[in-house]
């Protein structure tokens, strides 16, 4: 009875935490020894180099075509605000590393170069199709999930190096001698580089939110299908499906809708306006499995140390 006295009652967060990681840590263990199996957890392989946005407010131009009337008009600018942080590679995907998925028979080889071009310089001659195979394959070798950008997180992302489309033109000017002249303004303006030949990294600048050379002469694929809304018809439906979209957005020194399949630019697949130079891509970062459980142990060991320690000893 007396030992029974002696027993102070315990909480049931202090019981549950303990349980929480003795759970966390087992999972771990059942990993490590190949009870579980994660994908490429087998496979050593040096992840590309990213940054992290932090959230932050932005204008955004958005991404779909809009009609009034059968004339096309600027699309609305809207203030957005990502309310997590963003983490996205801080170069566009290297020649090198893809490289690797093709040797692993994962990727199809990049068209147009050669075996002589520079493993460090950006990836072309890339399709839509393509992008997402290196995606999966960069999953399966990393543990974490990487996927292409949506062109809103790609313009978060890339902050003040974003372009804006806009004509500029008043959207009640039903002059089209005046739309005519702001487009064709526009594609003089879009046209091409006097060379596009893909140059080393860091060669067209950083963004202030430390994203690296985007809007030089790479434009980079996005998960973003493209829409036509003809605001006569008020639609307003949601945006298509990517796995079902055969037009995607490419996003560079302006923003270009390419067929999916489309590896090289100049060889058609641009709905509209001037091609790209290239097409190239990046990807977003989300932790695997493993990382996930390593931060929530970790978290659940902070709130148990603070839970078990006196009141009277906190700072403050």
């Amino acid at each position: 009875m007396a030992r029974n006295a002696a027993i102070e009652p315990v909480s049931g967060i202090s019981i549950a935490i303990p349980l929480v990681l003795l759970a966390a840590l087992s999972a771990a263990v059942a990993v490590q020894s190949g009870l579980i199996v994660t994908r490429g957890s087998h496979l050593a392989f040096a992840a590309p180099q990213t940054i992290v946005v932090a959230p932050h407010s932005f204008a955004y131009r958005d991404a779909a075509e809009y009609f009034r009337n059968g004339l096309a008009v600027d699309a609305p600018k809207l203030e957005m605000r990502l309310t997590s942080a963003l983490e996205i590679m801080k170069y566009q995907t290297t020649l090198g590393d893809y490289n690797r998925c093709v040797a692993d028979d994962r990727c199809a080889p990049a068209e147009g170069r050669s075996s002589v071009s520079q493993d460090e310089l950006p990836v072309t001659g890339i399709s839509y199709d393509d992008a997402i195979q290196y995606a999966a394959w960069l999953s399966e070798r990393t543990g974490a999930e990487w996927r292409l950008p949506s062109d809103v997180e790609l313009a978060y992302a890339a902050a003040d190096r974003f372009p804006d489309d806009a004509l500029g033109i008043d959207p009640n000017d039903k002059n089209p001698a005046n739309r005519w002249l702001a487009d064709y303004e526009r594609e003089a303006r879009r046209a091409a580089s006097i060379n596009p030949r893909p140059q080393p990294q860091g060669s067209f600048g950083v963004s202030q939110t430390g994203l690296v050379d985007f809007a030089g002469n790479v434009w980079e694929w996005t998960s973003t299908c493209n829409k036509r809304i003809d605001l006569g018809k008020n639609d307003r439906s949601e945006n298509p499906d990517p796995g079902t979209c055969g037009i995607m957005i490419a996003a560079g020194k302006h923003r270009a809708p390419m067929s999916s399949f489309v590896r090289n630019p100049k060889g058609g697949g641009c709905s509209v306006g001037s091609p790209p130079d290239n097409l190239g891509f990046r990807l977003v970062r989300r932790p695997g499995f493993l990382e996930s459980l390593k931060d929530f142990a970790r978290r659940a060991m902070t709130d148990m140390f603070e839970a078990a320690t006196p009141s009277q000893g906190r700072a403050g």
